[in-house]
């Protein structure tokens, strides 16, 4: 059982309400109203070839609800692998580019992938080791057949690691036994020219490059039990999972997800921070993140925002930092003392932006404890030394559209965020972006290979040192060989040593 510290709020109005110390694994701001532009520009209209198949191939109303999971620990894809077919629960994950199963046992999983049953597994004979924000994992590279049960009538080869060693990787209680990175090729490991899972299935299917994800557990708590649900649809984009018009924002750069964020709102009063902090290093949309990551900067600034505007002005600071849990009686509901939160995108269109808008039911996110008396909630946002990470905590509230063959990602209300009856997540737009910087980047070329550039560089300065230790080596030391009495004293100093 985990170990509980009762510590009372102090200041909640009308709220009953207790922090519990839970280990968790996973100034006022300058008013600034958006500025509509009118008229309203036109919005992309979802063209009907992204939303059926003529061919048969690909069942959009069958990939409905073919995810399960939540955003504790994530959603998941079940996939028939090998030949006679393994089936397997995929965590999905648009923040890496590797597709990967359990090779072997792990104490956290009962269900790993037998390349040696597969009669079509191919051994590529190349060693691979991942590692992410949290966890890492080894093993070897290979090939096999592959297919979708839910909605993809194909089945194709591709390129699959058998994880055979893993560190913090698998968890406590989760129902997935490996990965599936749908970002571009240029994460992937051990290099870029290793094909990506839904590289090859565009390349063998010809079908759109586009994927779309719903994740549908707003609201609900992170159990890690796999009772909600989710859809991701490979091929397109599929009309039922989402209400009103779609937004689209450019994919800067092709490696993560990476878009630009122009400023945050809490409860309508922007953060008073240049747009370049929000990007510094990168801001992604990365579905295998469990929370909204902020960095530093941004994140204190959001609290001390949320702090001034909430109606519970002494929360523990254990609460924001997401090592300790707000619980409330169960007649209780926390979301009428937070505000709304909103992220402003750059559009298509780089003179206008758009607005997510999060409701509290979002980001102060049920948690299931044992107790029984009290409704218990962490704060699904988190603070990052360096990326801006739109994780599951929003995704949750929308229907997000990764349109490669357009090199843009879209937004659009989602279907079901909604909790008992209330809608939790708003889009709206165009705004005008005169008030921010033509461009909100920082151009670093070094970013992900900066660690690889050091590496070089300290190998070939050590490289350097030692050719010049050996060339001293065996060069003629004449000081030494002209004077007895020098040799005499190198050996009394070594003498010494040994004293």
């Amino acid at each position: 059982m985990l170990p509980v510290t009762l510590v009372l709020l102090l200041g909640a109005a009308r709220c009953a309400s207790a922090v519990f110390s839970f280990p968790l694994r996973i100034s006022p701001a300058q008013v600034s109203q958006p500025q509509p532009v009118s008229p309203a520009a036109p919005k992309d209209i979802v063209g009907l070839s992204l939303a059926s198949d003529p061919s048969g191939r690909i069942n959009f109303m069958a990939m409905v609800d073919n995810l399960e999971g939540d955003s504790g620990r994530g959603y998941y894809l079940e996939l028939a692998i090998g030949t006679p077919a393994q089936m397997l629960n995929i965590l999905v994950d648009t923040g890496s580019s590797n597709f990967a199963v359990a090779g072997a046992l792990d104490p956290y999983i009962s269900t790993y992938y037998r390349s040696d049953l597969s009669r079509t597994y191919q051994s590529l004979g190349v060693d691979v080791t991942v590692r992410y924000t949290q966890g890492s994992w080894s093993g070897t590279l290979g090939k096999d057949v592959v297919s979708v049960p839910k909605g993809l009538n194909a089945t194709f080869v591709v390129n699959i690691a058998s994880i055979l060693e893993s560190e913090s990787f698998f968890m406590p209680q989760i129902k997935w036994q490996g990965i599936l990175g749908l970002a571009y090729s240029a994460l992937a490991k051990p290099s870029s020219s290793v094909e990506t899972f839904f590289d090859s299935l565009v390349e063998q299917e010809q079908i759109p490059n586009v994927f779309s994800m719903q994740m549908c557990g707003a609201g609900l708590p992170t159990t890690g039990t796999g009772i909600n649900g989710g859809s991701l649809v490979m091929g397109g984009i599929e009309p039922s999972l989402y209400t009103g018009d779609v937004w689209y924002t450019p994919i800067t750069e092709q490696w993560y997800y990476q878009v630009e964020v122009l400023k945050f709102e809490v409860g309508g009063i922007t953060l008073s921070l240049d747009c370049e902090v929000f990007n510094a290093d990168k801001a992604i949309v990365d579905s295998g993140t469990t929370l909204l990551r902020l960095p530093d900067k941004v994140f204190n600034a959001l609290v001390d925002a949320i702090i001034q505007t909430s109606l519970i002005q002494n929360f523990n600071n254990e609460f924001w930092t997401g090592s300790q849990l707000a619980c409330w009686e169960k007649t209780e509901e926390p979301w009428v003392y937070f505000p709304d939160l909103s992220i402003y995108l750059r559009d298509v269109n780089s003179s206008m932006s758009f607005r997510l808008t999060l409701k509290p039911q979002l980001y102060i996110q049920s948690v299931v404890t044992f107790r029984g008396d009290l409704n218990c909630y962490r704060f699904g946002i988190s603070s990052s030394p360096n990326a801006l990470v739109i994780g599951a905590t929003v995704m949750e509230g929308f229907y997000v559209i990764f349109d490669r063959a357009e090199s843009r990602i879209g937004f659009a209300a989602s279907s079901c965020a909604e909790v008992n009856g209330v809608r939790v997540s708003e889009i709206s737009g165009p705004f005008s972006t005169t008030d921010v910087p033509k461009n909100c980047i920082t151009n670093n070329p070094l970013r992900e290979p900066l660690m690889w550039i050091i590496s070089y560089t300290l190998m070939t300065f050590c490289g350097i040192v030692l050719l010049v230790l050996v060339v001293l080596l065996l060069l003629p030391n004449r000081r030494l060989r002209d004077d007895p009495e020098q040799v005499n004293d190198e050996s009394s100093l070594v003498r010494h040593r040994w004293k």
